[in-house]
């Protein structure tokens, strides 16, 4: 594994930069030219679209992650492609060019972006939920209703997009006010994750709870008190363990 990105070895990041591999790490998918991913990704890109991903080079990874879609709706490239691509990277464009397209409403994005977020891959899974929780924040209350029936779903990844996407406090993305004061509104996604058998929800859905406890802390509290004694399974008591860990 890399530690950082002087460590990668030079063969594998031109399999990187060529879109023949998926990052293994962060660190491999921090270290990856968007420039060069372009070009050979969408051979047909244009050099001026090249030249304004190579003059962002030196930004952040999410800002550059929305450009390169941008780029690729303006180019007009067809999304199925890039959701089939094998980098990772390029499936993460897809995941920002769907939160970019015109003229999708929520429920239309959500559903594009459902096999994306449970795309076999763990950074595309992250960039879809960061890719799109601008807008369900901006209709939170419909956003809510529209991925209640997720946290019913077989896929543990689908469950998990549920909880992670509309954290209040989240990582690498705004907070959001109304559940940072509100927390209750995200009970119809919350509840049904209280004895999830996946480790993978219920670190969710812990450091969902974790964030809220930042601001609201007897509401989390309470809430993990009356989930210990409705379900006192192993998973709700992991669960509840986590998410009051910066409680004292």
């Amino acid at each position: 594994m890399s530690r950082g990105v002087a460590d990668i070895v030079p063969a594998r990041l031109v399999l990187l930069n060529e879109g023949s591999v998926s990052s293994a790490t962060l660190t491999e998918g921090l270290a990856i030219d968007f420039a060069e991913l372009l070009a050979a990704a969408v051979p047909g890109i244009g050099a001026a679209r090249l030249e304004l991903m190579r003059a962002l080079a030196a930004d952040g990874i999410t800002r550059r992650m929305a450009l390169a879609a941008q780029l690729l709706l303006d180019a007009q490239v067809d999304l199925a492609q890039l959701q089939a691509h094998p980098s990772d990277t390029v499936r993460g464009w897809a995941c920002f060019a769907i939160a970019a397209q015109a003229g999708l409403d929520l429920p239309q994005r959500l559903a594009a972006m459902r096999p994306l977020a449970d795309d076999g891959h763990f950074g595309v899974r992250e960039w879809a939920w960061l890719a799109l929780r601008p807008q369900l924040a901006a209709s939170l209350d419909e956003a809510i209703a529209l991925l209640a029936p997720w946290t019913a779903d077989s896929s543990e990844r689908l469950r998990r997009f549920a909880c992670e996407a509309l954290r209040p406090r989240g990582v690498w993305c705004a907070h959001i006010a109304r559940l940072t004061a509100q927390p209750q509104l995200a009970l119809p996604l919350l509840q049904p994750l209280r004895a999830d058998p996946a480790v993978y929800v219920q670190d969710s859905v812990a450091n969902w709870l974790n964030d809220a406890a930042k601001s609201q802390p007897d509401w989390v509290r309470s809430l993990c008190a009356q989930w210990l004694q409705e379900s006192p399974a192993a998973a709700t008591q992991r669960i509840c363990k986590r998410a009051q860990r910066s409680l004292s």
